[in-house]
């Protein structure tokens, strides 16, 4: 993030009320305390609490059965990825449940915020330690007492507890941010955001940065409380906007989300594009990105970027890379400041793809030499240019390290210090397996920020009238399973994505998977099934299984399984006793897999959205089990919509016009031919483009999309084609 200076900080508008949080959430700390040694009637509660509120109660233990639970997981419930609305009906929930007599706060903004996707202090049954959670409660109580007493036995007491908790698996900063909950204005949050905020000279002095070390490490318990009252006595002190330690995450809070929504405004401008139409394709979603990365030879910086919470690449002398507007600057530079007679080709490359081809989001997999992997993250940061780096690794990101040890790496690595491999799909598959039974580090809030996409943006973008959009997000809503229905270019693949993201409210591609169906794909491909290993079978989980896994653990978000060509695969066999899962009364029944002893469930915050071509003629009919089991929703050639009018004039090209008016006679007759129908009509997306429409352009597309299609259509009437190709050609002379 970029640095923020006092005056920056001097034109934010401050929203008075962003307290209002801290006495709820004070008081329910201290509802809680009596539950330390009756962690059976506060779990009868919270389930209580849920029903009271008609919601589902989130993950909690693997199976869902719940034998124990900790103070932190508890307030976690309501500060995790959810929306504001979620988080106050569960809080007037545990309002009416606990008897919290303080008012229900409406503003949480810079309360640190838990990873949905690991939203509990301890790991489920069989992964954790047993006095894991025991310990947390040590922790808790400790510190209510320190608070209140400030005396030497409670405060080591909390030290005592404090460091045998953040000794277990998947603690780290989040303790911070828990002890903060309970008690504000005593303990301060480090989470990544606040780390981020007070480490800029800007806003704390530097000889408070420099005693706290940049934050490279989780402090123990002594070092903690000596760096809450060391930044207590600056606060007050000094002059500072913010007097406390809730004023402090808010002004962190208020800063970063004002960067991340000038970063945003950037980038969309940067990457702004013409509107809809499949033939544009989907340049303008991220995709998921996977690296293979050595922290240096043999992986030398390792352990110090893991615990900066960084990655770094050297070429520091020829300095901030955002500097070079392509490659051959950078060799060029290169060149000058090391050795002119080197070519620097695959270095070039490398600090490119640094600088400009990774991404937020992006998954990390770091090798040590070529036959060992030690360790993964997800990448949190854009590129950084840190000059006050000693060394020669002054290219760096912000990344959030989940995994660290040391596994057998298939086959042998490349040499190159960092390698884009996501075409590399079976590699990649490799590579995530490693993990796959691994407990996750790290369960810090990954601050990826996703950019906002609404209703509004996809109407923007998709040629759909309003009311269209909503009939079919209420199909989807209610029957979990849609099918986009229409001809060739339409625009369902392009809409199906958006459709997702303006139902999820951000463009947010790890929420979303796409594959497609073809006649040989099989049950084993898309759940799971053996496939040969090296050491003979081995039981490989499918794409629909891995999804509905992830989606499990974030009941709060909804999660999009997109399926394209649907009805060129054999339904009964790919979805096989899954089959009536996916039926929306049926979400969460469990059934035994075929090839596993698991109980496997589909979740109800999946949404399935398939796509077919009704002008292929080789399918057979769709049977009734697929039929009964999705709504059908059809897309038509979008010439008549508002959207595809405003196309039209922004291009100003009158044979174009004429083009497009042709070409809705053609679907007429189309429409009215009995051997072809409604279904075979031209749609839209054939005439979409960014480039500029002239002659060739309007040529190309008659000769070599609409003709071949005819053709098609009419094998057996060329006659009717060479007249609908002397119509097509006469509207553009």
């Amino acid at each position: 993030m970029d640095k923020i200076t006092q005056s920056d900080k001097g034109v934010i508008a401050v929203n008075k009320e962003y307290l209002t949080w801290v006495a709820f959430y004070t008081e329910f700390a201290e509802k809680l305390l009596p539950y330390a040694k009756d962690r059976k009637t506060l779990i009868e509660k919270i389930k209580n609490v849920y029903t009271a509120i008609g919601m589902r109660l989130p993950k909690l233990e693997k199976d869902n059965n719940i034998i124990d639970i900790d103070p932190f997981t508890v307030f976690g419930l309501f500060n995790k990825g959810i929306t504001n609305a979620n988080r106050i009906v569960i809080l007037r929930g545990i309002a009416e449940e606990f008897s919290v007599n303080a008012p229900v706060p409406e503003s949480f903004e810079g309360i640190p915020l838990l990873n949905n996707q690991k939203a509990t202090f301890y790991f489920f049954i069989g992964e954790r330690q047993d006095d894991d959670i025991e310990n947390l409660w040590r922790v808790f109580v400790s510190a209510m007492e320190y608070a209140k007493s400030h005396s030497e036995s409670s405060r080591i007491a909390l030290m005592e507890a404090y460091d045998a908790a953040l000794l277990q698996k998947g603690i780290k900063w989040n303790l911070t941010m828990a002890l903060y909950w309970i008690c504000p204005y005593e303990y301060i949050n480090l989470d990544s955001r606040n780390r981020w905020y007070i480490c800029n000279p800007e806003n704390m002095p530097s000889d408070f940065i420099e005693s706290v070390g940049n934050f490279n490490a989780v402090p123990s318990g002594e070092k903690y409380l000596q760096i809450i009252e060391k930044c207590r006595r600056i606060l007050q002190k000094s002059n500072y906007r913010y007097k406390n330690f809730p004023e402090l995450s808010y002004y962190a809070w208020l800063v970063s989300e004002r960067v991340n929504e000038e970063t945003r405004a950037a980038a969309a401008a940067e990457n702004q594009r013409a509107k809809v139409g499949e033939s544009i394709g989907d340049k303008d979603i991220q995709t998921t990105h996977y690296w293979i990365y050595s922290p240096g030879d043999n992986a030398c910086m390792w352990d110090e970027f893991y615990d900066a919470g960084i990655m770094a690449i050297g070429w520091g002398e020829i300095g901030d890379l955002t500097a070079f507007t392509t490659k051959d600057a950078m060799k060029q530079k290169m060149k000058e400041c090391i050795d002119p007679t080197l070519s620097y080709k695959n270095a070039a490359h490398a600090t490119w793809q640094f600088a400009n081809d990774m991404k937020p989001g992006d998954i990390v997999f770091v090798k040590k030499g070529m036959h060992r992997v030690v360790g993964r993250g997800v990448v949190t940061s854009d590129y950084m240019f840190d000059a006050s780096r000693s060394d020669e690794y002054k290219n760096i990101r912000q990344i959030n390290w989940t995994n660290k040890g040391e596994w057998n790496h298939p086959g042998q690595a490349v040499m190159k210090t960092l390698t884009d491999i996501t075409s590399y799909t079976d590699y990649v598959e490799k590579l995530n397996a490693l993990f796959e039974d691994e407990a996750v580090e790290e369960i810090e809030e990954v601050e990826v920020q996703y950019p906002v996409y609404t209703a509004e943006d996809f109407m923007d973008e998709v040629y759909m009238s309003e009311s269209d959009y909503h009939v079919l997000v209420n199909l989807l809503r209610n029957k979990k399973n849609v099918i986009l229905q229409g001809a060739p270019g339409v625009g369902k693949t392009f809409a199906a994505k958006r459709l997702a993201y303006s139902m999820m409210g951000v463009k947010d591609s790890s929420r979303v998977m796409m594959v497609q169906f073809h006649q040989s794909y099989s049950y084993e491909d898309f759940i799971m099934g053996f496939r040969p290993a090296s050491t003979g079978f081995e039981l490989k989980k499918g794409p629909f299984y891995s999804f509905c896994k992830i989606a499990e653990t974030d009941m709060e978000n909804d999660y999009f399984f997109i399926i394209d060509e649907i009805n060129r695969g054999n339904l009964s066999k790919i979805f096989g006793e899954l089959f009536m899962l996916i039926e929306n009364d049926k979400r969460g029944v469990s059934l035994q897999l075929l090839y596993s002893d698991e109980k496997f469930s589909v979740p109800a915050n999946v949404y399935i959205i398939g796509m077919m071509n009704t002008a292929d003629r080789s399918l057979a009919m769709l049977d009734y089990a697929l039929r009964r089991r999705f709504a059908f929703f059809e897309f038509s050639p979008a010439f008549e919509t508002e959207g595809f009018r405003a196309y039209r004039q922004e291009k100003n090209n009158k044979k174009f016009d004429h083009l497009i008016a042709t070409i809705e006679k053609l679907n007429i007759a189309i429409e009215s031919d009995d051997t072809l129908g409604r279904g075979f009509r031209i749609g839209h997306s054939y005439f979409c483009t960014e480039s500029e429409i002239d002659d060739m352009w309007l040529n190309a597309v008659i000769t070599y999309e609409i003709i071949p299609l005819l053709n098609e259509y009419w094998f057996d009437e060329p006659s009717k084609v060479r007249d609908w190709e002397y119509a097509l050609r006469e509207a553009i002379r």
